[in-house]
């Protein structure tokens, strides 16, 4: 394996192609072993990602959105239909509020910080409704630009993995319950992949409130779409509308009203909880100083400002009430 420190590729290690894979193959396979949790599947990620960098960096991101939505759907056979409607109408209103608080801040606070007002809004959808998804979604209704989808990815995908290192902590810090746990992950944590993450590692009611919530969350991407073209009278009517969700609903009522699934669904959530392990890690690959840079301070500032009052106003509401 030919391998030398070179000042001119930074903190990267100067690697050849073969030995750069091997090595990612290497750790993607360790992801697949119980004793590597979420969090640390994103950290050896983003380890990887300063100090080798992705050889797969083009084909990432499309296997790491389909391995997303499988590992949700494969989850949803481990919850019970009831609990899930349940949870999702504790939540309903909550998230009606947030989504518009957080969208309205966050056009002022663009406009105020004079940040591009495509750029601004995507990273504020970002932040209200789910992550990368609602970017990814709601870019081609506004028509934005490489750039600002990348800048309002860039600030979503930094701040969403702090979050899935400092929510749990902060959690059992404050001794959240199940419950309050997994709804403050639903609504306070960008991307559906580390909102499962944080709850999976809290526990298995919070994952399934978490889960529940987010996703029922990110139908908002429809409503939220069609006003964003009046908004920015784009005249688009093109939006991406998240079918998996109903995949997820559907394994939900299998395992609630199909006695005869029981016996696999161990074997089915085990390998779904393994799979969103190994998207964590792929999502820390694409996360090197490069990501950091590309973003640039004020977005980064208007991501913060955002999640710091969704994330401490919606503690605050869930723990009083």
């Amino acid at each position: 394996m030919d391998a030398h420190y070179s000042k001119p590729a930074g903190f990267k290690l100067v690697l050849n192609p073969a030995a750069r894979k091997i090595i990612f193959l290497s750790v993607a396979f360790l992801c697949l072993f119980p004793f590597v949790n979420p969090p640390l599947a994103l950290l050896l990620g983003i380890i990887f990602a300063q100090f080798v960098g992705h050889p797969f960096a083009q084909a990432s991101h499309k296997i790491t959105a389909w391995l997303l939505k499988i590992a949700v759907v494969g989850l949803g056979f481990g919850m019970n239909i009831h609990s899930a409607v349940s949870a999702g109408k504790d939540g309903f209103l909550f998230t009606s509020i947030s989504i518009v608080s957080v969208l309205s801040i966050g056009l002022v606070a663009g406009r105020l910080m004079k940040i591009d007002k495509k750029t601004s809004f995507l990273i504020s959808a970002g932040t209200a409704i789910c992550g990368g998804s609602a970017i990814a979604a709601l870019s081609p209704v506004i028509q934005a630009k490489e750039k600002q989808i990348s800048v309002a990815m860039g600030t979503i995908f930094i701040l969403n993995s702090v979050a899935l290192f400092l929510f749990p902590a902060i959690g059992h810090r404050l001794h959240l319950s199940q419950n309050q746990f997994g709804l403050w992950c639903a609504i306070a944590i960008h991307d559906t992949s580390s909102v499962v993450g944080a709850a999976s590692h809290y526990g298995q009611q919070a994952l399934e409130v978490a889960t529940t919530v987010k996703l029922a969350r990110a139908l908002w991407i429809i409503p939220v779409a069609f006003l964003t073209s009046a908004l920015f009278k784009t005249g688009s009517r093109k939006v991406s509308i998240p079918y998996f969700i109903g995949l997820f609903i559907l394994a939900m009522l299998i395992n609630t009203y199909i006695p005869i699934i029981k016996p696999l669904v161990p074997y089915i959530t085990s390998v779904s909880k393994t799979g969103l392990t190994l998207t964590l890690f792929l999502i820390g690959t694409s996360l090197s100083f490069k990501t950091l840079k590309t973003v640039g301070l004020v977005p980064l500032l208007q991501g913060v400002l955002l999640w710091t009052i969704i994330s401490v106003t919606s503690l605050w509401v869930i723990t009083h009430f």
